[in-house]
């Protein structure tokens, strides 16, 4: 997969980041600096082109996911992960993502479909990647899930459903809610970062 690999403190997490629909593996480096300017980063282009634009999975229609590809884009992403952690010699288990968007989705499928896949997750306007699966033991695992009230794309019910189920299957969630829309707030990361030095 296309990325970009940014070394930090070996003591710190190593940030998997995951931009949103027709992004670049350039668009989240800035809010990973601002998180914690000493992590490693991991940055990933979204393999799939939808009319121009990279995404992590394919879709059949707006916010209707192609549910074959998109399981098997995650173990792909799933793979990579583990490549990059012997290409790189960072520590497999103490990968946090911080995804947006498409991004956030494909992220919060690792977390559906893998025990211990990420240490820990920043979800910017996420939607339920997919249902009707058993979860994992997600015990140990925190999540933050930036959501907002006017999200044209994402329903409140949406958002509360996916804290739900993380929280029952064992999972940490923070769920943070802005008075906006789909965009990523200021605001929204200032969250993220208190919830981030919390941990």
């Amino acid at each position: 997969m296309k990325h970009i690999f940014k070394q930090g403190d070996q003591n710190k997490p190593v940030f998997l980041l995951l931009h949103g629909t027709g992004g670049t593996e350039n668009d989240l480096l800035p809010i990973a600096e601002k998180i914690d300017p000493q992590a490693s980063v991991l940055s990933v282009r979204g393999n799939v082109n939808e009319n121009g634009l990279n995404r992590f999975f394919k879709r059949l229609a707006e916010g209707v996911f192609d549910e074959v590809d998109l399981v098997k884009q995650t173990q792909d992403l799933y793979t990579f992960l583990d490549e990059a952690a012997e290409q790189y010699d960072f520590d497999r288990d103490n990968v946090i993502a911080i995804g947006y968007s498409n991004g956030a989705n494909i992220a919060g499928s690792l977390l559906f479909h893998y025990k211990k896949a990420l240490k820990a997750a920043i979800l910017h306007h996420p939607m339920v990647p997919i249902r009707n699966i058993e979860l994992p033991d997600l015990t140990g695992t925190a999540i933050f899930i930036g959501a907002g009230e006017n999200d044209p794309l994402i329903s409140i019910q949406e958002s509360n459903e996916l804290a739900e189920t993380l929280k029952k299957n064992g999972a940490a969630v923070n769920l943070h809610w802005e008075n906006k829309g789909h965009q990523l707030s200021f605001t929204e990361i200032e969250a993220a970062i208190k919830w981030y030095q919390s941990l």
